[in-house]
């Protein structure tokens, strides 16, 4: 990497990702700390985790400005695990995590995030943000007038600071502002240092005591298969979103590598597997962050509070995060989608709702994409079937027929590829030109058989004209039409 690049990447925008990477740092804690309780571990392996993951995705990830911690999605699939076997068990499982998503970038998995449509992505987008704004509401249960006055007062600070200056990023006046307030004022509000004890120590390093066995294997990796297939999905498709937010674009497959080395020293040093944020991301993006140093900042920024102004961080009242990630949903969510239900075709919608649904309802981010990943292949197939055609031509002459197939012939089509011949015509040869049209799996080429056959059984000459290249070469592997005792066994059934 030449000195303009780094230039570009790290220093182009020094004050302001280092304010953003502040904002993050502090948004940080209260979110590590609750999936940590989530996960069943000590809340030390989350924010060492998050500290470990942010440094490391800063030189190695495929995306600057995103930022990758202990996150929920990954945290609601170690549960099981940290119950049954332990937290040693679950740094094996991170570091395995680690390993298969550094496999997952040697083999270009990042290229699969083109098979993600638009909708599904609006749907993520909107779900991640009504899960934001619905893991706030906790806070403000049994909570008192209080709590309500200093979350509207943060959220006018938030929108009302940037008409005046963007010196600083408003989310981290609110912060300070609200922390100097609920102090100097003595409010009983619930504070950081309510969610549990913060580790006041830089993390160290810790080799997992398990037994090193297929025994010790057989137990982790189902789980470590989730966590990487997790991690990865959320961390590309949040790096798709900053990349939106930025008009910039990102290594998706160095971005899996990144974060797969990330996991491992998180592994190595007492932390839990982790992947990008994208509510801390857009808190970044917002705050003005857009390069390496912020994702830095943020992992720096954490420890260096945690350790050096621990006392203070505790301090911090809750209402103040509350407001930042508030902000953060409202961000988030495309209100514009609600408006495009009644412009855009039904099934982009439904597919964009089901997405929603799904991952609102589960809280599992994976079954939602997945879900709405599924519902566009089939709208797509249906819609790709419904344009092929057969047209014919007869020439009286000859008694020659020549149908002309034009569009896609695969597993959704091939009925109305077959639809189209008129088997019990009499005639003394049929062409069949394919000139326009593609063969693209063993249903397609079955379908050919058929009509192929069919002719044939009723003493009618086939000539199959047109192939390009490709079809060619799957009709030649898998075709049986011209192979010997193809019409006999054709009639025995």
């Amino acid at each position: 990497m030449n000195w303009p690049t780094i230039k570009q990447t790290w220093f182009s925008n020094v004050r302001a990702d280092l304010l953003a990477g502040t904002v993050v740092a502090l948004a940080l804690i209260p979110e590590a700390i609750a999936f940590s309780i989530i996960a069943g571990v000590d809340p030390k392996v989350g924010l060492y985790a998050s500290f470990c993951i942010a440094v490391v995705t800063a030189f190695l990830g495929g995306r600057p400005a995103m930022i990758s911690a202990a996150t929920g999605a990954m945290a609601l699939l170690m549960v099981t695990l940290v119950k049954e076997h332990g937290l040693q068990y679950l740094l094996v499982a991170t570091l395995l995590t680690g390993l298969l998503q550094i496999f997952a970038g040697m083999v270009r998995v990042g290229g699969v995030m083109r098979f993600v449509s638009r909708s599904v992505m609006t749907g993520f987008v909107n779900a991640l943000a009504i899960l934001i704004f619905m893991a706030q509401l906790s806070e403000f249960k049994g909570a008192g007038l209080m709590v309500y006055a200093l979350v509207a007062a943060g959220l006018v600070i938030i929108y009302l600071l940037p008409r005046f200056t963007k010196v600083v990023p408003s989310p981290l006046v609110a912060i300070v502002v609200l922390t100097v307030v609920s102090i100097l004022l003595k409010l009983d509000v619930r504070r950081v240092g309510d969610l549990g004890e913060l580790p006041s120590s830089l993390p160290g390093f810790l080799w997992p005591q398990v037994p090193w066995t297929f025994e010790t294997l057989r137990i982790v990796l189902p789980y470590s298969f989730g966590l990487a297939a997790v991690g990865l999905l959320e961390s590309l498709m949040t790096a798709q979103i900053v990349d939106d937010l930025t008009d910039t674009p990102s290594n998706q497959n160095r971005e899996c590598t990144g974060q797969g080395i990330a996991n491992i020293v998180a592994g190595l040093f007492g932390g839990m597997a982790g992947c990008a944020m994208i509510g801390q991301s857009v808190i970044n993006v917002k705050s003005g962050g857009r390069g390496r140093l912020s994702t830095l900042a943020a992992g720096v920024f954490l420890i260096v509070l945690l350790v050096s102004l621990g006392p203070w961080v505790k301090q911090i009242p809750m209402p103040a995060l509350v407001a930042v990630m508030i902000m953060v949903s409202i961000g988030t969510f495309s209100w514009s989608s609600f408006k495009n239900l009644r412009t855009h075709p039904r099934s982009t919608s439904l597919v964009m709702l089901s997405t929603v649904l799904v991952v609102v309802g589960t809280h599992n981010l994976a079954l939602g994409v997945g879900v709405g990943v599924l519902l566009s292949a089939l709208f797509f197939a249906r819609k790709v079937a419904q344009v092929i055609r057969v047209r014919s031509s007869l020439d009286a002459a000859t008694e020659c027929r020549t149908y002309e197939v034009a569009g896609q012939v695969f597993f959704a089509s091939a009925g109305t590829f077959i639809a189209g011949f008129d088997f019990k015509e009499a005639l003394a040869k049929v062409r069949i030109d394919v000139s326009h049209a593609h063969f693209w799996d063993l249903t397609s080429v079955g379908a050919l058989d058929k009509v192929v056959l069919k002719f044939r059984r009723e003493g009618t000459e086939v000539e199959v004209i047109g192939l390009n290249e490709a079809s060619a070469t799957i009709v030649d592997r898998l075709a049986i039409h011209d192979k010997p005792g193809a019409l006999d066994r054709m009639l025995e059934h």
